[in-house]
């Protein structure tokens, strides 16, 4: 089978088309084939071994969103059946309580082999049914980008009806978090550099918008439109260079979702303004399947349909969409079409 793998070294000079032979199913193992893909800022970072000794050994088969037809079971399989559309879950050891530091060793694209590959075996366990309403393309950025903000947005952010949430930024799991945001009944504020961005998250829902450009002082601007009484949760993908104003931003008890740290991961953060207002500070690690099939009940019953950005790339191109990601001119997930 044609793969996608890092041989030999670490870097984007070795990544490269290759041929793997294909893994036969055990007794409670299913066999994908896949379908598309969608990307991470954790695959761009993959590449170069971003993760240190925890992003596995070469050669690899990086990338973790995807979606596949299952086209051959195991004799015990019963969790799902030869013709289903299915997820690879990100962890394929993590299907329900608390995260343990365990689970790392389960992830796919890094340490184990991701999903850029014709066909994956995996065990029934770690794979879940997908909306029907949605495309290949949505479909495949459901384990990580959307499951990630669904845990930033509810599981662990704990946003209900009538809560405001600011979100930065409009790549893939921004405009999720602003998507279900929405869902839940919540205000919605973006913070954004481009005027059309912001345009096109006004269509999607968003209450208020701000381009951090022109209001570089945003967690004022925040406070303003909330009546002075700040956001009850804040989506926090900047890090280093954004968290200062996030808790600046904050209302009274409220929480700061950590979920990226685009700008740097070492913060200078006033602890005044997190005493003041008895804010919380919690970090995001994704979600288990559990929660990945309670955040696909929810979309089918009120299906939301997943931004995928307009230029979407082939099997072979990943090494171009994976450089487009740090660009950040696309407008949701960078997806690519196997």
């Amino acid at each position: 089978m044609r793969v996608m793998e890092i041989r030999g070294e670490w870097g984007y000079d070795n990544l490269q088309a290759g041929e793997r032979p294909e893994v036969a199913p055990g007794p409670r193992d299913v066999v994908l084939r896949m379908k598309a893909a969608s990307l991470n800022y954790r695959d761009y970072l993959m590449i170069d071994r971003g993760y240190g000794r925890r992003s596995g050994t070469l050669p690899l088969i990086p990338v973790s969103d995807g979606v596949g037809d299952v086209v051959e079971i195991g004799a015990e399989v019963t969790r799902v059946a030869v013709g289903d559309r299915v997820c690879p879950c990100f962890s394929q050891t993590w299907f329900h309580g608390p995260y343990s530091d365990d689970h790392w060793d389960s992830y796919l694209g890094g340490p184990l082999d991701g999903v850029m590959r014709e066909y994956m075996t995996l065990s029934e366990e770690g794979v879940v049914k997908v909306p029907d309403h949605m495309s290949d393309l949505e479909a495949a950025t459901l384990p990580v980008d959307a499951l990630t903000a669904w845990s930033a947005v509810v599981d662990k952010g704990g946003a209900t009806a009538g809560d405001t949430v600011l979100v930065q930024g409009t790549g893939g799991v921004a405009l999720f978090c602003l998507q279900i945001a929405k869902l839940i009944g919540a205000e919605v504020l973006i913070t954004s550099s481009s005027d059309e961005k912001l345009a096109r998250c006004r269509a999607l829902g968003a209450d208020h918008v701000a381009n951090y450009r022109e209001t570089p002082a945003w967690s004022e601007w925040a406070r303003e439109v909330t009546g002075g009484r700040g956001c009850d949760l804040v989506i926090e993908l900047g890090g280093a260079g954004t968290l200062e104003q996030s808790t600046r931003a904050l209302a009274p008890e409220g929480t700061v979702s950590l979920v990226g740290n685009l700008s740097g991961s070492v913060a200078q953060v006033n602890l005044f303004h997190v005493f003041v207002r008895a804010a919380r500070l919690q970090g995001v690690a994704t979600g288990n399947r559990e929660t990945l099939e309670q955040m696909m009940r929810a979309f089918t019953v009120t299906p939301i349909r997943p931004v995928v950005d307009e230029k979407v790339y082939g099997f072979d191109e990943l090494k171009a969409a994976l450089l487009a990601v740090p660009e950040g001119r696309h407008f949701g997930n960078i997806c690519l079409e196997f």
